[in-house]
């Protein structure tokens, strides 16, 4: 069986924490962030877990980093 390629998007995208868990940066933080509210802009700043709808599809994107779950 050949060695699998982890996609580079995904690996910039998300991080992965000591207990398993998949983190994610919210979208829309660039664009027209002037006339935003300061509480949104706070937002931002914070990583929220990756629903969970997802994560077989990021585990088949990166095969090794979820190998020590």
């Amino acid at each position: 069986m050949p060695k699998l390629k982890t996609h580079k998007g995904a690996k910039a995208r998300f991080h992965i924490t000591g207990t398993g868990k998949i983190l994610r940066m919210k979208g829309g933080s660039s664009h027209l962030r002037r006339n935003k509210p300061p509480r949104v802009k706070r937002q931002y700043h914070v990583k929220q877990a990756v629903a969970a709808v997802d994560v077989q599809k990021l585990e088949r994107l990166m095969p090794y980093a979820m190998k020590n779950k």
